[in-house]
């Protein structure tokens, strides 16, 4: 293969690196082009962030030698960098720049990085008294807003909402620098990775292109080196045929032969089949899984008695096996209406209704619920030891094993675990408990590409209720059937369009009403709910809105019949379709735009039938 003609800013040779007995890396040669951007792909505990910090000079190789041209400027990020307590965000992002206030801030390429990132109204705050999420956060935007030439970046995506993320790849791609990155982020790979590095076993297999062209290209590696087992086989099949059924713009530029890994897929079915796994559910669930009606949720109180207003007389009714996901900018109050589903606080004055049947499974954020002096598989076990997904049955020794924990490593105490393998062993716990109804936040934290792979086979043949939040668009687009958003409105939105409507409605709403309109729309919630949160009241309609909402209550109610009738016809199609897979997939993507058009149509009767209750 030709080398790309610009100049190497960064180069190692046959560089190796170990840590006890374990090799992480073995005589690795790899270089850093000028304007190349490069993913880095591979399992927890592989040799990634080793590999960074020797490219970045932070870590020294046992042998090889690493060069670095003189017109190299690099800035790092690592997940072991630590900040100056005492110093403020403006000093840390800013302070090397050794420029006035005046300047940084009349500077437009800073105070967009300061605004992507989310740092802005945070620059007079010292770094000790932020979160661990807004640190990271802060050493990102300084490495953004340096005079660097190579930015090398690990995991810069954790703590970043969906919007966020897609500030960020939008970023690195226009800026025209070198990128090495560590992600474990399909789409943000997909969209930044001209070549993605893949580390395993001490090596570093190098590919053409981002995700989409690197899953293709390992399956032809392995089907040519017949090297894999097949439980990777045949995920790798399913994976391939997921992806070329997407849109064709995310094959991007292949260099390489793809027919015999197109052979792989050619009888493939659906990653799952919509119509059983529903009437698996409804069996399982009965015909209630949770309701919110009414529902009010707010912030904690604040010293001073004060609290923000995220949601306002919501009315949401999740049916069985209904597949959602959750997005919205961070403080949205996406985590508080998962813990009102699981009925851990209030929506007073509203209600929650739970089914009889139901059984909540609930993956947290924290990793505070495991027992240290545990081995993995008896805090398994402790939960279960088997479980069903859909008709086969696992033991826990099985099911931790697909999640990335070899019989060996099963016996290792849970204290001794990384931070992606807790997180990996809270979700075997989770799924072992067999639940009807599964709550995830932010469930791709910390887990490599392989282990989501596996997450996502598991979730595709799942029965049941599925609510997840995730700034990871890829699991949203692959494992949900409909998106909802939270805008700071105190309403609840459904997305027809999913995540790509989402950015657009957000960039609309910062960019439709000036910079001050846009400072609030980062907000939880608007100035006009929190108005009318402190007022107990609700705005009045005239009598002319008084007719139009009745009006509008007719015409809804019309449009909702002959949207439940078109529903219904879907259903008996695709149970008549069984057999062809292609009327399949196109019988799928139309009854996901009907239930997505009559859930609006809906919520649209609800708010009408409100305006006209208020007038009377």
């Amino acid at each position: 293969m030709t080398a790309p003609a610009n100049p190497v800013l960064i180069n190692a040779e046959k560089i190796s690196k170990s840590f006890g007995i374990k090799p992480l890396l073995a005589e690795v040669s790899v270089g850093v082009h000028a304007g190349q951007r490069i993913g880095v792909v591979g399992l927890n505990g592989g040799g990634k962030t080793t590999l960074l910090e020797i490219l970045a000079g932070i870590t020294e190789p046992d042998d090889g030698r690493v060069s670095r041209a003189k017109s190299a400027r690099a800035a790092t990020v690592t997940q072991r960098g630590e900040l100056p307590p005492e110093a403020t965000v403006a000093e840390v992002v800013v302070g090397s720049l050794g420029v006035a206030e005046h300047e940084w801030a009349g500077d437009p390429r800073i105070r967009d990085v300061l605004s992507g990132i989310g740092v802005a109204d945070l620059l007079d705050r010292r770094t000790g008294e932020l979160s661990g999420g807004q640190r990271r956060r802060v050493a990102l935007a300084a490495a953004l807003v340096a005079d660097a030439n190579v930015l090398v970046l690990d995991e810069p995506t954790n703590h970043l909402d969906i919007e966020g993320v897609e500030w960020l790849a939008r970023h690195l791609v226009s800026r025209g620098d070198a990128v090495v990155v560590v992600t474990h982020d399909r789409w943000f790979l997909d969209t930044v990775a001209q070549r993605t590095w893949e580390v395993h076993g001490g090596t570093v297999d190098e590919y053409d292109g981002g995700y989409n062209d690197w899953v293709f290209a390992r399956a032809e590696r392995t089907r040519l080196a017949d090297a894999a087992e097949e439980r990777r086989r045949n995920l790798a099949r399913k994976e391939l045929a997921w992806l070329r059924r997407g849109p064709p713009a995310r094959t991007s530029k292949p260099k390489y032969r793809i027919e015999a890994a197109e052979r792989l897929i050619a009888d493939v079915p659906p990653p799952r089949d919509t119509v059983t796994l529903s009437a698996f559910a409804k069996r399982r669930l009965g015909r209630v899984a949770i309701e919110l009606e009414d529902a009010h949720l707010s912030t904690p109180p604040a010293a001073d008695g004060s609290s923000t207003v995220l949601l306002d007389g919501l009315t949401w009714r999740l049916a069985p096996g209904e597949r959602i996901g959750l997005v919205g900018v961070n403080g949205s109050g996406k985590t508080t209406l998962l813990r009102a589903l699981a009925g851990e606080v209030p929506v007073a004055p509203g209600r929650r209704i739970e089914g009889k049947t139901v059984s909540i499974g609930w993956l947290r954020q924290e990793l505070d619920d495991l027992d240290p002096d545990q081995r993995v598989l008896d805090a398994v076990e402790e939960v279960a030891t088997r479980m069903m997904v859909g008709d086969k049955e696992l033991s826990a020794s099985q099911l931790a094993e697909r999640l990335g924990f070899s019989p060996a490593r099963q016996r290792t105490p849970v204290g001794d675990l990384s931070g992606g393998e807790r997180r990996r062993l809270q979700l075997t716990r989770v799924l072992m408990a067999e639940p009807n109804v599964l709550l995830l936040d932010e469930p791709t934290n910390d887990l490599d590409i392989d282990t989501l792979q596996q997450v996502e086979d598991l979730l595709d043949g799942w029965a049941g209720t599925l609510v997840v939040i995730s700034h990871d668009r890829y699991l949203i687009e692959r494992i949900c059937d409909s998106t909802w958003a939270l805008f700071g409105d105190g309403k609840l939105t459904n997305l027809p369009r999913g995540i790509e409507q989402y950015l657009q409605q957000r960039q609309e709403l910062i960019a439709g009403a000036g910079p001050t309109a846009a400072a609030s729309a980062k907000a939880p919630a608007t100035a006009a709910v929190k108005a009318a949160a402190k007022a107990g009241a609700q705005p009045k309609t005239s009598s002319a809105e008084h007719r139009e909402a009745r009006k509008a209550m007719g015409r809804l109610e019309r449009q909702i019949d002959k949207l439940a009738a078109r529903e219904a016809q879907l259903h008996a199609d695709l149970v008549d379709a069984a057999t062809d897979p292609a009327r399949l997939v196109e019988l799928d993507a139309e009854l996901k735009r009907v239930v997505a058009e009559k859930d609006q149509a809906e919520a649209e009767w609800l708010a009408a039938a409100e305006a006209v209750e208020d007038l009377g």
